[in-house]
């Protein structure tokens, strides 16, 4: 845990020291929402656990961007792209379609599903091992496609 507190307090340092007001507010945002959330559970956060409040943190910022656009914002739209820019340096890189395409496929013979009443188990199994590096809407379409035919 420390190594990226540790990190995100260098970058928080360098940003003020830059002056650069969009990363600086976005690492705060950061460091709180992990502070406050090893505050919830009463225990140091490991790994896992903050890789997941800054994937939230990112996936909020992709739903605003999303929404603003509808509502003909793009300058607040803009603005959330830049928040999820800083968010996203600190997230694991995306696996490729055809890594995601073979973790799913090896998960499905693993659990011997067969039906889409077996999706939930296999995302779930994915998701663990995929260990943040896919996003839970494209797992989920992998999987669709893959147990649909």
């Amino acid at each position: 845990m420390s190594n990226l507190i540790e990190q995100l307090e260098d970058d928080l340092k360098a940003a003020a020291l830059e002056r650069d007001a969009i990363r600086l507010s976005v690492l705060r945002l950061l460091k709180s929402a992990l502070k406050n959330q090893q505050i919830e559970v009463g225990h140091e956060l490991n790994a896992q656990e903050m890789l997941s409040i800054i994937q939230k943190e990112a996936k909020k910022r992709h739903d605003s961007v999303e929404a603003y656009k509808k509502a003909g914002r793009d300058d607040l739209a803009d603005e959330e792209l830049g928040e999820l820019e800083v968010i996203s340096t600190y997230l694991p890189a995306e696996m490729s379609d055809a890594e995601l395409t073979a973790l799913v496929e090896r998960v499905i013979s693993e659990l011997n599903a067969q039906t889409m009443a077996d999706m939930g188990k296999v995302i779930a199994a994915v998701m663990q091992k995929a260990e943040g590096k896919a996003s839970g809407s494209r797992v989920s379409q992998v999987v669709k496609s893959k147990l649909g035919n």
